[in-house]
């Protein structure tokens, strides 16, 4: 099969690759850019471990074939950090918020959260329980996800944040 050149930013910085037509965008991440951040988990957009911000949205990339996303800007798990390793103030409320348990579904919740913020900077309980629900979480039962969420906002905001609960 013919390969195709896919031009794309990544992260801020400017990435490109062969790939069959039929490479997903996941594989292209994970396999050529050596982004393993965002999981394979479910292959059908289900589960939500590959999302990846893509030109202002939230994308499955294990749906979406590489091509479809060449010419965009892509920010996968590995780009919230600042440069000089800040943690972006999503991962530290993931952290101090107890917010992970196994980690699988982490990076997708990270990317996830980060754009449900940038849509919604303050928002409510429902609203972040609502704008998560396409990404699924086997381990933690949403409660600390839905703290971190809410302590990254207040973080943004210039706002007290609570601490987590021992």
């Amino acid at each position: 099969m013919a390969k195709v050149q896919v031009t794309m930013k990544v992260n801020g910085a400017p990435a490109e690759g062969l790939v069959e037509p039929r490479t997903l965008l996941i594989h292209f991440l994970r396999e050529q850019l050596n982004l393993t951040g965002a999981h394979v988990g479910c292959d059908t957009s289900h589960c939500g471990a590959c999302t990846v911000d893509l030109d202002g949205r939230s994308v499955k990339s294990c749906t979406m074939f590489a091509v479809q996303a060449d010419g965009a800007d892509i920010l996968t798990v590995e780009g919230l950090a600042a440069p000089g390793g800040t943690l972006h103030a999503l991962q530290e409320g993931f952290r101090e918020m107890h917010g992970l348990q196994c980690g699988f579904c982490t990076p997708g919740m990270l990317t996830r959260g980060y754009r449900l913020l940038e849509e919604n900077p303050r928002p409510s309980e429902d609203e972040i329980r609502a704008g998560i629900a396409g990404n699924l979480c086997r381990c933690t039962g949403y409660q600390n996800i839905v703290k971190a969420i809410q302590y990254a906002a207040a973080r943004l905001a210039g706002a007290p944040v609570k601490e987590a609960a021992e």
